[in-house]
């Protein structure tokens, strides 16, 4: 269990997590494979698992990793808070316990301030508020916010990607902070299990993938799938083709025709210099 900070609206919310069989470290071994991009399978013959068990895992939540809280060796901890309060008792000065602990003045300056200043300092107080300042996520952006969460509801149903509508968002109210999201942002409210009452998750299905969990960046890199190997640029045609004059330059389209469910390939060739077209179903729209 991701335990989140509550909220008046209940928007950050406590996210069950199934552990399928896989023990703490084969979890761990899961989101490495997943982040470098391995299918189900790989990832499920990796640890002597079967595919499902691995999908699933990823699957209940969404392909984002619930990371659990844990402090950063950057921030200060229980005991330096306790070495700050006797300091402050005795009369130290903010820079002799700044040296004392191997910390900068400002950083101890700044946390006497935000609490209470030198006559109301305590330290288990302050470390509980930093603890509670730290959980993640913070209440998403939309939730926060119903008119921008109204607008980027109705980008997704015309099927908008999030990337258009931040652009869009930031050219329509380019003065307005409160209109702004990143797409990252909009991501993370369609996917992450801990903010998915933030916006409606069914929107999922109108992105332009329809997936209903998120592929890591690697797995989304360019396969060579629809590039045509050894194409020539159209802007490397002969200076002579411009004008039709000559005869033997012939020109060529392929077209999706679509008139029942399903779209049907036809190719049509013109002699460059006398345009009659000749126009062919094909097979496939892979036929030479």
């Amino acid at each position: 269990m991701i335990n989140a900070p509550p909220t008046d609206d209940h928007v950050i919310v406590e996210a069950q997590v199934r552990d399928y069989g896989f023990s703490p470290a084969q979890q761990v071994e899961i989101w490495r494979r997943w982040r470098e991009g391995q299918s189900f399978s790989l990832i499920g013959r990796a640890l002597g698992a079967p595919m499902q068990h691995a999908r699933r895992f990823l699957y209940q939540s969404g392909g984002v990793s619930l990371t659990p809280h844990t402090r950063s060796e950057r921030h200060l901890s229980g005991s330096e808070r306790e070495e700050i309060s006797c300091g402050i008792a005795a009369g130290e000065a903010a820079g002799q316990l700044a040296k004392r602990l191997g910390r900068s003045p400002s950083t101890v300056s700044r946390e006497i301030a935000r609490n209470g200043g030198r006559d109301r300092y305590r330290a288990a107080s302050a470390d509980a508020i930093a603890y509670e300042r730290g959980l993640r996520p913070k209440q998403a952006r939309l939730a926060q916010r119903p008119a921008l969460r109204a607008l980027v509801e109705a980008k997704l149903a015309l099927c908008w990607s999030p990337e258009q509508i931040a652009g869009w968002l930031r050219r329509q109210f380019p003065g307005d902070a409160t209109i702004q999201i990143s797409h990252e942002a909009i991501y993370l409210s369609l996917y992450d299990p801990r903010r998915r009452q933030a916006i409606d998750h069914s929107l999922t299905q109108r992105l332009r993938s329809a997936r209903p969990m998120r592929r890591p960046k690697i797995a989304r890199r360019p396969t060579g799938r629809g590039i045509i190997r050894g194409m020539v640029c159209i802007t490397d045609r002969p200076a002579e083709v411009e004008d039709r004059k000559v005869p033997g330059h012939w020109e060529g389209d392929l077209v999706m025709w679509a008139p029942g469910p399903r779209p049907s390939p036809r190719s049509s060739s013109a002699p460059a210099a006398t345009r009659p077209s000749l126009r062919c179903r094909t097979a496939s729209r892979l036929s030479r």
